[in-house]
């Protein structure tokens, strides 16, 4: 489960190969993902047009239940902060981590 504490869950909006570390930006001291994040692209919250049913299946598949705080992360926090605003705008409980991987990648990856 994806859970930081309970209810919350952390979100990943890149790309898949942003995720694995596979790719990234040269500005970040390394690539990967939040320790604890699930992956789930902006392109699928787009493709799921709103619809809170589908929007919630694809949290479901991840392991996020019903009623969990989604906080999204992309790089910076632009393409989290339109997924978060997707996902509010669907009736579901989303937040945006500004700072996202950019800020995080700053941290020491032992602690």
């Amino acid at each position: 489960m994806a859970l930081l504490e309970q209810g919350v869950a952390l979100v990943d909006v890149r790309s898949a190969e942003e995720f694995e570390g596979l790719t990234g930006y040269p500005c970040d001291p390394y690539q990967g993902h939040i320790p604890g994040a699930v992956h789930l692209d902006l392109n699928e919250i787009y493709a799921a047009g709103g619809d809170q049913a589908a929007l919630r299946h694809l949290l479901e598949e991840r392991g996020i239940g019903e009623g969990s705080r989604v906080v999204a992360y992309c790089h910076s926090g632009q393409r989290s902060e339109l997924a978060a605003a997707l996902l509010r705008a669907a009736g579901l409980d989303a937040v945006n981590y500004a700072g996202s991987w950019h800020e995080w990648s700053r941290r020491d990856p032992q602690s």
